[in-house]
């Protein structure tokens, strides 16, 4: 059997070649002595108690042994024996996820009564071998962390580098990794924030051991520059153990007023149970075991609170909107009798939320030299929301929501959001010899996030009041951004770890080969559009504004962009002994990545657009890259008694960026789906063949009075999809594409042939120093460094260099845009590379538990990261735009990231006492997390996007434009000068900035201080070998602010000074200066700073019921 397993781990190791950080096992390393000397040839064995598993070893000419691929958790008892000598056996050894345990052991000889000496290991930092930043948070802390949401995000607070999301490092969240046993729940599309299945993809009832990574210098953790998290889940044991739980809150169990203004809507229904359990046990003693566990979530709750007003007189307090209940009706039966459609109600807007997780583990002892684990995961999460606020095609979008004060909406117009993960995970540990052990993981993904609908086929139709003045009034139909909206995301891992242990040496040589496949269905108004002016209109048949439809070429009903890339990663590593007190950590891996271009087309329409000497291929991905990342850490007992010790390191780390990114390109491409706009004012397309008007200047408008009478319908009636596109058609919209013919997109997403995934280079210094004192007491201060190697931007290549562009006079020289600054060419938003960035972090912290009974930690964090661009939002124009600059989005200032969380404390305490009472707290307080930038309130340097970075004027260069001494920054009269300067010197950030530009996303929101509170009490109950108990629990979010509305609630930036656009720029005078006004909200009192009114500042609890048994 052993020679078969190690035949195939062989053939493995040949042919596989993920760029994962799958860590899912510990190890247990040491050396045996015995009377100072080394022991050659002692006997180490592990046994894992709840499981009976085996490990064992034989210290070498060194005296020094090692065991990999260990389960992690315990507890563990290790026997060291060997002949003429007491045996030692060593209990309550917990092993960590992705560290190694250190065991130093010395003998003693006994010549005339052998026996054997029982001592227990202490829990202390010193125990573990880790070089770099990492936390690892078990399943009792866990368990006693003060969570409602009993979320994964929740609980990373624990680490000293969380607290916000899934963002380390002040980088985005969208780039960290997360692994479930090795396994990808990654949100690798990156459309939003949350984490895969609605954001919780796995109960934490199911984990047993979370690692919060940031910089390891081991070589396999990799995927990611900021940070990463790796999660195992449990397994089960000799012993039957099982849970059934049951967790519930509601909007009565929270507050309602934020600084004693009630929120409104606070007493809404809104409220979630959660119903789970586990089970575990043998299925063969010692051999073979299971572990189970099922989750369901529900959630009632409305999409929509607005409703139709009886005499069309809105009420923003009561939730009344100006749409009236009479017209609603009306439009309601005219569509139910002329096209047979079912609008759905307007009086109630149903939304419950679903949640139901799926776990299934098999754990195998197939022999003491090999152990293998099969896990199967699964989650469908299922939320209701309202329609789209206010994006549509073909004219200006109204101001207003579609579900607001102004307008309303049926409830069949809101759309479901479906996301499924289906994930699985192989994992064999093998040992060969002393010498030579294998990991073998394979993993398998899939991750899809679908939008769905109540309603039949029909168009989105928008109503407006009839003023006139783009007031939204009144939504129906299909939702306009849900028919064919999907993502699809599928993730192949395979990788084989081989460890060879020679000397004071442990080499690992690893392959791994990830592939991945994402798709995104996307059709904006899938099943047609219309906008009409009025609901006089709409039911009269006079003829809509706009008219459009999204199809795909060549009869394509679900058309999709489409990336498929493959990873090769090969990697070796070595860890040296180099001392007794002094251990390093040296390794290099090689990751290869590459695209297939398959699924893509060139669109030589684009391909032959000039832009200086530069072109655009979009039936191109980036040429295949090799990343190389060097590392090297160290960690050195400086006394040799694991009182002191600094580690450290530094190397390489390759990154990931949200796909969506990729796919921008062949969705944008127009080589997909055509999205036909049809208006009475924009020029008729060259291609278009049906009746139009013509102006003035003789310029050819479509006639929107062929679609009067009515929407477009098939011979039954019916407005269906079909119908509306014969109709197109029949007017010259075209239905196919080819390369060579290609189309010109009104603007272009593309990806730089040379682009390469993230890269960074980081280094850490830590030093960690255990009190002396009779029980686990450690301090630990740590540095981290962060430079940027590679990270992504967009450049706009239409615009011109704007060094050639002209400049204002005065102090704020900026460059003036002229009207012609793309020359006359597309927009071509092109993902590029940049080396510009760094950052750093420091981090205190303290562990201690005096008392069986006590534990405490507390952590202080202060962390700097300078960026180019943070890439918000998932669109490219979106990422190019919404970063204040001086000199226009194509050359951004190297600024504060947007995402910093600049100072963080965090403190827990948990508390236990004989009777079964366990009191749990934890405070947190943070500066940061809504980051702001003073910008000018208009688009001042004429590049088309109103985010022009402010300069700050010292107060000897401002003056009155006209007047005797106008100064070198001018404003229009004495009273905007006197408000505008007023406000900076009252400002902190602008006081201290006078005479520069301000910098993006640095101005902070003020300090929040919040304490999280949890009590569970345990009813206990012993029958014969079986022991049960009922845990009744009570934790509480921000428990201060149950006692003081002020308390525990976040400032945001006052509203009026409209995201810190506190400075207009007006004209420029006869002397090339320009003249400034200073907005109304600037004025005399006004503050920067206001609580956030909003039912999340809040606290809110929850209560529990769990049963164990065994």
């Amino acid at each position: 059997m052993q020679k078969r397993l190690l035949f195939l781990v062989s053939l493995l190791l040949c042919l596989t070649t993920t760029m994962m950080a799958q860590i899912t096992t510990s190890g247990l390393s040491g050396s045996v002595k015995a009377n100072g000397e080394d022991v050659i040839g002692a006997t180490v064995e592990a046994i894992h108690v709840p499981t009976g598993t085996k490990y064992q070893a034989v210290t070498n000419t060194k005296g020094a042994f090692a065991i990999n691929g260990m389960r992690p958790g315990g507890p563990y008892t290790v026997k060291i024996s060997y002949i003429g000598y007491e045996t030692k056996e060593v209990k309550d050894i917990t092993l960590q996820l992705g560290q190694t345990f250190s065991l130093p052991v010395s003998l003693s000889e006994n010549a005339q009564e052998l026996g054997e000496i029982v001592v227990s290991a202490k829990a202390t930092k010193f125990n573990t071998l880790k070089t770099g930043a990492a936390t690892n948070i078990n399943n009792e802390q866990m368990q006693n962390m003060p969570t409602v949401s009993r979320s994964l995000t929740d609980i990373t607070r624990l680490s000293p580098y969380g607290g916000n999301g899934m963002s380390f490092g002040g980088m985005d969240g969208r780039t960290a990794n997360f692994t479930v046993d090795g396994a990808n729940f990654n949100n690798n599309f990156g459309l939003s924030s949350n984490l895969p299945g609605g954001g919780n993809p796995i109960s934490i009832d199911a984990i047993q051991e979370l690692q919060v990574v940031v910089s390891p210098y081991d070589v396999r953790q990799t995927n990611f520059i900021s940070g990463g998290i790796n999660a195992i889940t449990k397994s089960g044991t000799n012993t039957f153990k099982g849970t059934a739980y049951v967790y519930h809150r509601n909007e009565n169990m929270r507050g309602n007023s934020v600084y004693k203004t009630e929120i409104p809507g606070a007493r809404e229904t809104d409220r979630s149970t959660t119903y789970g359990g586990t089970l575990g046990g043998p299925i063969i003693k010692d051999k073979l075991f299971f572990f189970v566990q099922g989750e369901y979530i529900t959630t009632p709750t409305v999409a929509v609170r607005w409703r139709a007003s009886e005499n069309g007189i809105g009420n923003e307090s009561q939730y009344l909107s100006y749409a009236s209940i009479a017209d609603m009706q009306r439009v309601q039966q005219y569509v139910a009798d002329k096209y047979g459609y079912n609008t759905g109600s307007f009086t109630s807007f149903p939304a419950d939320q679903n949640n139901t997780k799926l776990l299934g583990k098999l754990t195998w002892n197939i022999t003491d030299q090999h152990h293998l684990d099969f896990r199967y995961n699964y989650t469908n999460n299922t939320s209701w929301m309202a329609p789209n606020a206010s994006s549509m095609d073909g004219g200006t979008r109204s101001p207003y929501a579609r579900t607001s004060l102004y307008s309303m909406a049926f409830a069949n117009s809101m759309y479901s959001m479906h996301n499924k993960v289906h994930s699985f995970s192989l994992d064999l540990n093998s040992r060969f010899s002393n010498e030579l052990s294998n990991q073998f993981l394979a993993t398998y993904s899939i991750l899809n996030d679908e939008r769905g609908s109540n309603s039949s086929e029909f168009p989105f139709i928008d109503i407006q009041d009839g003023t006139g003045d783009n007031v939204q009034y009144m939504s129906l139909g299909y939702e306009l951004f849900t028919w064919n909206n999907a993502v699809h995301n599928k993730v192949w891992n395979i990788k084989d770890d081989l460890t060879w242990y020679k000397g004071n040496h442990k080499f690992l040589f690893g392959l791994n080969y990830e592939h991945q496949m994402a798709d995104n269905q996307y059709m904006r108004n899938g099943t047609g559009y219309y906008r009409y002016r009025s609901v006089d209109d709409f039911v009269n048949g006079a003829a809509p504004e706009i008219v459009c439809l999204t199809y795909g070429y060549n009869g394509e009903s679900k058309p999709a962009a489409r990336i498929n890339s493959n990873n090769f990663g090969l990697y070796a590593q070595d860890e040296w002994q180099a001392l007794t007190n002094l251990k390093l950590t040296y390794g290099i891996r090689f990751d290869l990545l590459a695209y297939d271009n398959g699924d893509l087309m060139t669109n030589n329409a684009i391909k032959a657009l000039d832009y200086d000497g530069r072109h655009i291929d979009t039936g191109k991905w980036p040429d295949a890259n090799l990343r190389i990342s060097p590392r090297v850490g160290f960690t050195w007992d400086v006394f040799g008694d694991q009182k002191l010790r600094v580690r450290g390191g530094t190397g390489l780390f390759a990154g990931r960026l949200p796909l969506v990114f990729f796919t921008n390109m062949p969705s944008n491409s127009g080589m997909v789906q055509f999205n036909a706009q049809l208006n009475g004012t924009s020029k008729a397309p060259s291609y278009y063949t049906g009746p139009y008007t013509t102006d003035e200047k003789g310029v050819h408008h479509i006639d929107m009075s062929q679609f009067a009478g009515g929407l477009v319908t098939d011979a039954n009636g019916h407005a269906t999809i079909q119908a509306l596109k014969d109709k197109l058609v029949s007017l010259g919209y075209p239905t196919t594409i080819s390369s060579d013919q290609g189309t010109l997109p009104g603007s272009i997403a593309a990806v730089d042939k040379n682009f390469k995934m993230p890269q960074a280079w980081k280094s850490s210094l830590a030093v960690d120093y255990q009190m002396p004192v009779n029980f686990p007491f450690t301090v630990t201060l740590e540095g981290i460094f962060n430079k940027t190697i590679n990270a992504a931007s967009i450049s706009d290549w239409s615009i011109l260099p704007v060094e050639g562009f002209a400049r204002w006079n005065g102090a704020d020289n900026r460059p003036i845009f002229p009207s012609g600054f793309r020359a006359g060419r597309t927009k071509a938003f092109v993902l590029e590379n940049t080396s510009r960035g760094y950052g750093w972090s420091f981090v205190a912290q303290v562990n201690m538990k005096p008392f069986d009974w006590m534990d405490l930690t507390a952590s202080y964090t202060h962390t700097v990261n300078k960026e180019v661009t943070g890439m918000p939002g998932s669109n490219a124009e979106s990422a190019f735009t919404y970063v204040p600059t001086v000199f226009g989005p194509n050359n951004i200032k190297l600024h504060n990231s947007q995402y910093v969380e600049p100072d963080r404390i965090a403190a827990g305490l948990n508390l236990h006492d004989h009777s079964g009472n366990h009191y749990s707290f934890f405070y947190e307080a943070w500066r940061g997390g809504y980051n702001y930038s003073y910008m000018m309130a208009n688009d001042m340097n004429g590049d088309g996007y109103s985010y022009d970075a402010l300069y700050v004027p010292n107060d000897n260069e401002v003056g009155v434009a006209g007047s005797a001494n106008p100064g070198q920054f001018r404003f229009a009269t004495e009273d905007d000068m006197t408000r505008f300067m007023d406000y900076v010197h009252r400002d902190k950030y602008l006081k201290n900035h006078q005479g520069e530009y301000a910098e993006a996303y640095s101005v902070y929101n003020p300090w929040v201080h919040r304490i999280d509170f949890s009590y569970k009490h345990d009813f206990k109950l012993n029958l014969g070998s079986t022991s049960h108990k009922l845990q009744l629990s009570f934790d509480v979010k921000n428990v201060l602010n149950l006692f003081n509305s002020k308390w525990g609630v976040m400032k945001v930036m006052n509203s009026s000074l409209n995201e810190g656009r506190i400075l207009r720029y007006d004209h420029t005078d006869a002397e090339g200066y320009p003249v400034f006004t200073t907005p109304s909200a600037v004025k005399s009192g006004v503050k920067t700073w206001l609580p956030n009114y909003s039912i999340g500042q809040c606290w809110y609890a929850s209560i529990g019921v769990k049963y164990y048994f065994n």
